[in-house]
């Protein structure tokens, strides 16, 4: 195992690989980060309220309104009224859009599809559940920064 410092190291190489690959992503689609993460989060959970976006990437209602804005420029998505309440704004992911996103995110899961070729189930199976543990982890410290005064 390498030493601590080591693998914090390497494990900041992977934090900043990632974010970096993220703003390639919104580049190429002329967009922000933020936008692609909303992206994201409508490709996992389907047609989400501005307000579950809002909340989601802890945006104020007028910045996820705003990325809402763009994403909509760009044929990403479209609102529609929910047909539950009438008042609220369902914010849907367009065929067309999310095609130009899966153009770009393709080619990291070309490269990631190598990597997982050197793992087994279980060691994959790990991985996952370090994933979930990372993230929430990410979560409780980003309340904690934005919770205390600076």
């Amino acid at each position: 195992m390498p030493h601590s410092h080591q693998a914090a190291d390497l494990y900041r190489e992977f934090v900043i690989s990632f974010m970096l690959h993220n703003q390639s992503v919104a580049d190429r689609l002329g967009l922000q980060t933020v936008d692609v993460a909303a992206l994201i989060l409508m490709e996992m959970r389907g047609p989400l309220p501005v307000g579950a976006i809002s909340a989601e990437l802890d945006l104020p209602s007028a910045s996820a309104t705003r990325l809402v804005d763009r994403l909509e420029r760009g044929g990403y998505v479209r609102r529609t009224r929910s047909p539950h309440d009438r008042r609220a704004v369902i914010v849907e992911p367009v065929e067309d859009g999310m095609a130009k996103y899966y153009a770009a995110a393709s080619l990291s899961e070309r490269h990631l599809g190598k990597v997982a070729e050197h793992f087994g189930p279980e060691q994959a199976a790990l991985m996952l559940e370090m994933f979930v543990h990372v993230a929430a982890a990410y979560r409780d410290a980003t309340q904690e920064l934005r919770d205390r005064p600076s």
